[in-house]
Parts: C-alpha cells; sequence; structure tokens
C-alpha cells in the first residue's frame, strides 16, 4: 500500500467519525437549514412535493446550481420521512479520487489490498435504514455508475474483496449542479442509472430567478446570525433591501449566507447595513439619473454604489427634501443627519438648476 493511499485512508476514518459526531449533534438541536427552505414563496410547488415524496421511498434526483440548497432538501427529505430516527449519510463524489469512491461506497473486507488489517463498512453500510445522499454524482467514474447501478436495482453491496452480498435497506438521493440528460447524451452517464436516478425530480431555481426570496431567506439569517454573536440587530436596514433586491447573486443562497454573517460580525446596531462589495454583476433594474449615477456604465456595480444609487433615486422621488414629512430621510429610514452623512460620504450633491 503507498503512503498516498495509507494518507487517504486515515483521512477517510477522521472524516468518519468527524461526520458521525456532526450527525450526534444535529440530533440534539433543531436544525435551522431547513428554515430557510420553508421561508421561500417562490418554492411553495417544490415544498408541497418534498412532502409528498418524503412519505414514500422513491429514490430521489435534486437538481440545482451550486448553492442553491440541494443538500438541505435532502436533508428535509430525510427528516420528514419514517426513516428520520436512522442516519443520514452524505457522499461527495466529487471530493473522492477514482481509486477510493468505490471502497468509500461500498466498503472493504480485511486483506482486500495492502493494509486493508480489517473489514471496514462503506457509506451504504452505514446508512443502513436510513438514507444515503450521493452529492454531484455526475462526476462518479463509469467504471462506479455500473457498480452503483447493480446495488440500486438489488438492494445489496459487495464490499471490495468481498465475494457475499451485503443487503441494504436504505433510501438514496443523488444530487448534481450538472444538467444528467446531457451528460448521458456526451456518453459521461450510464442512461439506465439515469432513469433508476430519476424516478422523482425535484429543481432548485437559482436565486437570481426567485428575487422574492431574497428578503424573506435574508431577514431570517439576520436572526440567525444575530442570536449566533450576540449581536443587538433587528432587521435589515432599508438600505441593505434595496441593495439586495438588486443584485444577481450568482452564488446562490451560500453567498447570501455568508454575506449575512460577515455584515452581522461587523454591526452592532438595530439596524443591519451591508458595506461589503460583491465582484459579480449588478444590474440596475431602475432608470439611471445622469447627474447621480456616474459608475453605472460598465453594469458593475458594488453594494456602496448600489446604496449611493438607491438614495439618490430618492431623493429625486423627493425633489431632493430630506427631512419632513414624506422627505427622502423618512422614506428610507434614516435620521435626516444620518442621511446627511452618507450623502457626504458617497459624494451625493444637490445637481445645480436647470439653466
Amino acid at each position: 500500500m503507498t503512503n498516498s493511499r495509507k494518507f487517504d485512508e486515515m483521512r477517510i476514518q477522521k472524516e468518519d467519525l468527524r461526520r458521525q459526531n456532526a450527525y450526534l449533534l444535529e440530533l440534539a438541536q433543531k436544525s435551522s437549514k431547513t428554515d430557510l427552505l420553508l421561508l421561500c414563496p417562490s418554492l411553495r410547488a417544490v415544498r408541497e412535493r418534498l412532502v409528498t415524496t418524503a412519505k414514500v421511498d422513491a429514490t430521489v434526483l435534486i437538481t440545482g446550481e451550486t448553492g442553491t440548497g440541494k443538500g438541505v432538501l435532502a436533508r428535509a427529505l430525510h427528516d420528514w420521512s419514517g426513516r428520520r430516527d436512522r442516519p443520514f449519510v452524505v457522499c461527495d463524489c466529487a471530493a473522492l479520487t477514482t481509486s477510493l469512491i468505490e471502497t468509500e461506497l461500498f466498503g472493504h473486507e480485511k486483506g482486500a489490498f495492502t493494509g486493508a488489517s480489517s473489514r471496514r463498512m462503506g457509506r451504504f453500510e452505514l446508512a443502513q435504514g436510513g438514507t444515503l445522499m450521493l452529492d454531484e454524482v455526475a462526476e462518479m467514474p463509469p467504471e462506479i455508475q455500473s457498480k452503483l447501478l447493480g446495488a440500486l436495482q438489488d438492494r445489496q453491496i459487495y464490499r471490495v474483496g468481498g465475494t457475499s452480498p451485503v443487503k441494504v435497506d436504505i433510501r438514496v438521493i443523488a444530487a448534481t449542479n450538472r444538467d444528467l440528460q446531457a451528460e448521458v447524451a456526451a456518453g459521461r452517464f450510464r442512461q439506465d442509472l439515469f432513469y433508476r436516478l430519476n424516478v422523482v425530480s425535484l429543481h432548485l431555481p437559482p436565486l437570481r430567478e426567485r428575487i422574492e426570496d431574497v428578503l424573506a431567506l435574508a431577514e431570517h439569517l439576520v436572526q440567525l446570525y444575530a442570536q449566533k454573536f450576540a449581536r443587538n440587530i433587528q432587521s435589515l436596514s432599508p438600505t441593505a433591501r434595496a441593495m439586495m433586491l438588486g443584485y444577481s447573486w450568482p452564488g446562490n443562497i451560500r453567498e447570501l449566507e455568508n454575506i449575512i454573517e460577515r455584515a452581522v460580525l461587523l454591526n452592532n446596531g438595530p439596524m443591519l447595513e451591508i458595506g461589503i462589495e460583491l465582484d459579480s454583476d449588478l444590474k440596475s433594474r431602475n432608470s439611471q439619473s445622469g447627474h447621480c449615477h456616474p459608475d453605472y456604465a460598465s453594469g458593475k456595480l458594488t453594494l456602496q454604489q448600489m446604496e449611493r444609487r438607491y438614495i439618490c433615486e430618492t431623493l429625486d422621488t423627493t425633489g431632493w427634501r430630506i427631512s419632513g414629512r414624506k422627505g427622502a430621510a423618512e422614506i428610507l429610514g434614516l435620521h435626516p443627519n444620518t442621511l446627511r452623512s452618507k450623502m457626504e460620504r458617497l459624494g451625493i450633491k444637490h445637481p445645480p438648476p436647470a439653466a
């Protein structure tokens, strides 16, 4: 057995222990991740199908871009099923080398190869009675795809180096950010395995296609991280809300969660301000006033530029009246002096009167 193989085996064993500890911790506390799914207005149809699917043991294929919450959806399927009191085991197919993935999935017998000093259970056996999630299943090597197909058809596996079948009673959930039908057409994924996995399909659209979910998710995350970091933050500021609605969210919910977490760490007032620049397209959704928006010709904005634009548009609406009833400060939910400070910091000046 090579040193590289020994190192990989040790790493996997440590990862197994870490995962088991994490699983026990999850059983002891309510998962807030599932709450994110329940808060999305646009996912009502997905949620209804999820509730129905959770009650049966059909294999499920979850598709969607990275960061859309496929793992959360899989966990909800398990938690709402009759297998909820049994293990929920995840195998990240993209994180394993071809030489290790077979052992990782099916385990091995003592003496199966040099260094295999004892029998080792794979993920199928660890998930016995529960749920096995095959994350990024499109990354699975072709030679393992055939063995996975056999395991799904026969509900039994063979450990590496073993000759006796091992019966398994599990529910399989597969997830991928790729188009599996396109992978089949390209010859990279077995068609029969695709049909076996695609008994029930659930698709999570990207966050940019469901902007109506952004604020509900953001407000929930603000409360979650404010409690975690003992911050006295109650809600997003109006400016932060406007900026979030204008952003395209290429990293989806995972990116939103990271931004909120960092912002909560940097704030401690009752209203959360977002002062972080994002390196992705921030497309203008509204008309632009020439005197107030000199930085938007490229179509790429930072959140600071988005804040500037939103304040300018509000000032345009009020005829540049800052204080008083229906003034810009009242609309923005800011004290007039706070608004004036923001205007000075952002370089916002009253346009000269027309000639």
